[in-house]
């Protein structure tokens, strides 16, 4: 199954119901011209040249109710087809994605195939979409739209810096009197997914900013300028692997990046 192929058979079907509107909608002002001045010959002329034009627009609004009802949008979903049309749409759209069915990364944004409900959810988000190209098409601007607003990398890497200081306090404090834990050692590189639970602590917090906003904000901060924070430390990340509790970003050159960790330092440190 292909949707593009349908769509063109559905696209011809509406441009002949937008002619016969065109039709009967040029009718209709002449009935009402023919009516206002009184020409019955004409007037009677408009309203059979109506009737047809309704008659034919009602034969192709059947044949459109009938072409829509033929596709199996829960068919095309479970038999892999949408998918592999999405992996598809992507590649020619420049739009970088990873994962397999159901679940997809669109950086930022997490999608998800329900093929029973025939939706697809963006970071939790529903949509009824069937086609693949509009839905990539969509993703792209929004994308593009995310990527053109304001943002304060400075002030993000602050508030970054913020959680990272209070994630080290608490460790150190569960760590008094004790070895300390690898993580605390080595110039305090600290799990990202750790310091982002202290930016979002709760699960309202989460919901209004998720994983997805925060990995983004990374890449953005990975592709800035900004060197360092207002107490002048420098900052640096750390690679992670698949196998691990990596953040993936894509840089400024829409190349990938594993990110797994972050500490914050001064020279010499």
């Amino acid at each position: 199954m292909n949707y593009e192929e349908f769509y063109q058979d559905l696209q011809a079907l509406e441009k002949g119901i937008k002619e016969k509107l065109q039709g009967t909608q040029k009718s209709f002002k002449s009935i009402t011209k023919n009516s206002e001045k009184g020409d019955l010959k004409n007037l009677a002329k408009g309203i059979a040249q109506l009737k047809v034009y309704l008659g034919e627009t009602e034969g192709l609004a059947e044949s459109l109710e009938e072409l829509a009802g033929s596709f199996d949008g829960r068919e095309y979903i479970e038999s892999g087809d949408f998918a592999m049309q999405l992996v598809e749409c992507c590649e020619q759209c420049s739009v970088d994605i990873k994962g397999e069915f159901p679940v997809y990364e669109i950086f930022p944004y997490k999608v998800r195939i329900d093929a029973e409900n025939q939706e697809l959810s963006v970071n939790k988000k529903k949509f009824q979409c069937a086609r693949p190209l509009k839905f990539v098409q969509d993703i792209k601007a929004s994308r593009e739209k995310y990527l053109k607003a304001q943002f304060n990398a400075s002030l993000f890497l602050n508030e970054l810096a913020a959680a990272y200081d209070l994630n080290v306090a608490v460790k150190e404090r569960k760590n008094k009197g004790k070895s300390k834990g690898k993580d605390v050692v080595d110039g305090h590189q600290l799990m990202l997914w750790d310091i982002y639970s202290y930016i979002a602590p709760t699960q309202r917090a989460k919901k209004e900013y998720d994983m997805q906003n925060f990995a983004f904000d990374l890449a953005r901060l990975y592709s800035s300028e900004i060197k360092a924070t207002k107490d002048e430390r420098k900052f640096q990340f750390g690679p992670g692997k698949a196998t691990t509790k990596h953040i993936r970003i894509l840089d400024g050159d829409g190349n990938e990046q594993m990110l797994e960790t972050v500490r914050f330092y001064k020279d010499g440190q």
